[in-house]
């Protein structure tokens, strides 16, 4: 890995030679190199609060390019999992200053997360309440709730009154993210994705039926985040290869109008399969057929070693990329500011050595190390 890193720095000296420790300029942002901490659950709050190893969980790893949060609950119906954090209480607001503050003064640029679980969620997780969605299809997942895991229900429909009223909740958690940049989380199968897809979007209103209506609440959060935010600082993440088919014309119709919306980024997962590994199919062509459709700076993710993600930034197939070290083979320790050493100094940690259980939850005294 060593002579790896070194030929790495090598390259980066050669103009002609673009890769992750080239610099890039994102809107107002200057990066100091591609790596993007990836958004990553850890399920470290308390009652939706960030505690304090998550502020130092966040400003260790401010060495990287960009770094941005793990998902973050716009609303207290968007909760979808236990201690995970919201934005839309005063101490939950409080608590994400300090992790902004915490961030820029070691030196580091983030983006908030902005989410909203849909019907991925469970009526223990919610006081109660059904969880909801474009219209009643369960999705049929499982969330971790206080018990364990537990299958999802059977979804409430959205009335168009709500849509709206979620489409002001994104607003207002831009609001109350103050100096953090952020990004719409429309990956995966949460509530925007849901809206995108005609397998859980049977609606016959303005909100589904044509690929236009399926994508029009992506296209309404941008445009009201937008309000309160310059574009150069909202980024977008979909995942059309882990969303399903019914996303596929709609994320290509977002994709168009993101040209003109011109936004710091569109941050685009690729598939996996049941090991972690990109879809063979998919593996070199996913970013490749979306650079056709959009034109600005575009993040890749998804199962990256240190070839890959070389291979892919320097052909200009992605202009960065967002890692998690033990899905990406790539030492989180890149990313982790070791005392006073650059993280392209930082020996790699003893990742290989601690369980993902043990990194997400049960072990504290692993949590102020470069896990990931």
């Amino acid at each position: 890995m060593s002579m790896k890193l070194e030929q790495q720095q090598e390259n980066e000296s050669t103009p002609d030679v673009i890769t992750l420790l080239t610099p890039l300029q994102l809107g107002a942002l200057s990066l100091p190199n591609r790596i993007v901490m990836s958004p990553m659950t850890r399920a470290r709050s308390t009652d939706g609060v960030p505690t304090d190893i998550e502020v130092k969980y966040y400003s260790q790893r401010a060495s990287a390019g960009l770094i941005i949060t793990a998902g973050i609950y716009i609303s207290r119906m968007a909760v979808g999992g236990i201690n995970v954090p919201g934005i839309y209480t005063d101490q939950q607001i409080d608590s994400w200053q300090r992790i902004n503050e915490a961030v820029h003064s070691a030196g580091g640029r983030i983006f908030a997360q902005l989410s909203h679980s849909g019907s991925v969620s469970h009526l223990s997780l919610l006081n109660g309440d059904t969880p909801v969605d474009p219209s009643a299809v369960n999705p049929r997942q499982k969330v971790m709730s206080a018990s364990g895991y537990v299958d999802t229900v059977e979804p409430r429909a959205l009335m168009t009154s709500e849509i709206r009223a979620i489409v002001e909740e994104y607003r207002t958690a831009a609001v109350n993210a103050k100096k953090a940049g952020i990004e719409v989380h429309g990956a995966n199968v949460y509530l925007l994705p849901e809206f995108l897809n005609t397998s859980t979007n049977l609606r016959q209103d303005e909100y589904g039926g044509t690929l236009e209506n399926r994508a029009r609440i992506v296209v309404e959060v941008l445009n009201a985040i937008g309000t309160v935010w310059d574009h150069e600082r909202i980024g977008l993440k979909l995942s059309p290869a882990i969303s399903g088919i019914g996303t596929y014309t709609a994320v290509e119709h977002i994709l168009k109008w993101l040209n003109d919306f011109s936004p710091a980024y569109l941050h685009l997962r690729r598939g996996f399969d049941t090991n972690r590994n990109p879809i063979e199919m998919l593996r070199e062509h996913t970013f490749e057929h979306y650079r056709d459709v959009f034109r600005g700076t575009l993040i890749g993710n998804g199962g990256f070693d240190l070839a890959t993600a070389n291979a892919h930034v320097e052909r200009e197939s992605v202009d960065l990329v967002s890692l998690q070290g033990t899905t990406s083979q790539i030492p989180i320790s890149w990313i982790v500011s070791a005392g006073t050493k650059p993280y392209r100094q930082v020996i790699p940690p003893l990742i290989t050595r601690v369980s993902r259980r043990a990194m997400w939850i049960s072990q504290p005294q692993y949590w102020s190390v470069a896990t990931e």
